[in-house]
């Protein structure tokens, strides 16, 4: 069994549940779960928690996203849907 190492700051599609096909980023990881926000429905104060086998990952890492994340400096819910908004335009134009 192949399993997939999830980071801090790493843009993921969720595949199950109410929010299908969403962009999401990953704010932490916790064994077999990862708590999720996008910045609209999901925000920073009460973040999604979904196992890792309901999200598809992608290979993009927001690194100053992933900074602020890992040192708790302050971030507003405007930042992470910024972060996913650059990751939407940079896929849409490979």
């Amino acid at each position: 069994m192949i399993t997939l190492e999830y980071k801090v700051g790493q843009i993921v599609y969720s595949k199950d549940g109410h929010d299908k096909g969403e962009a999401m980023m990953v704010l932490s990881v916790e064994d077999r779960y990862l708590y999720l926000a996008n910045g609209k429905t999901r925000k920073l104060g009460k973040p999604k928690r979904k196992k890792i086998i309901h999200v598809q990952p992608t290979h993009y890492v927001d690194a100053n996203m992933a900074e602020k994340l890992t040192q708790n400096d302050f971030i507003l819910d405007a930042d992470i849907r910024k972060a996913l908004k650059s990751y939407q335009v940079k896929a849409v134009d490979c």
